[in-house]
């Protein structure tokens, strides 16, 4: 009767230590899936037949902006915008143009917004100071709050706590009682 019993209790702990685990290796097949979905962004179609120029895409792809995702290169976006410009970029590398002309060809057509990377100049000064600027504001507005904040409990600490009407008429009656009969009341 002994045996069925440690027979149960292995099996048990052989389902259950696996059961354990799932959750971990779950989290991490995820990431790996992500990661690589990312990846492979561009299509096998779109690689070019020259290694050389095909580093040179991958090279001006990972500065350009996604102009749906907005957040992500051309180079990692499988929108369909993102691989439009990254045929783009394609054709006017296999057509000749340097890395800069490709540059310039986009930044002419879509402005300085599909550069993940704006030149810093007079028309992007607000795309490099609005981030430091409400930081700024922020730091100074979390600032003052908490100067307000401990004002106000500085203050409520050195203010003499206030008694309700019943608890003045009880303090009066006490008063009275500890008196000497002949005291005046003074007011």
């Amino acid at each position: 009767m002994h045996e069925p019993m440690q027979a149960l209790s292995s099996l048990r702990r052989r389902l259950i230590a696996p059961s354990r685990l799932l959750p971990v290796v779950g989290a991490a097949l995820c990431l790996v899936l992500v990661a690589v979905s990312s990846a492979h962004a561009v299509q096998p179609d779109e690689i070019m037949s020259d290694p050389a120029q095909e580093a040179r895409a991958r090279d001006l792809s990972r500065g350009l902006r996604c102009m749906v995702c907005q957040n992500q290169s051309i180079d990692d976006s499988s929108a369909p915008l993102a691989r439009d410009l990254r045929l783009l970029v394609r054709e006017r590398i296999a057509s000749g143009d340097s890395d800069q002309q490709v540059l310039d060809f986009l930044v002419a057509r879509y402005g300085d917004f599909v550069l993940l990377k704006p030149p810093f100049e007079r028309s992007t000064l607000p795309l490099w100071l609005l981030t430091p600027l409400l930081l700024a504001g922020g730091g100074l507005a979390l600032w003052g709050y908490s100067r307000r904040r401990a004002k106000a409990i500085r203050a409520a600490q050195d203010a003499p706590p206030r008694l309700s009407e019943e608890e003045e008429a009880r303090l009066a009656k006490l008063m009275a009682a500890e008196r000497p009969a002949g005291e005046e009341t003074r007011a």
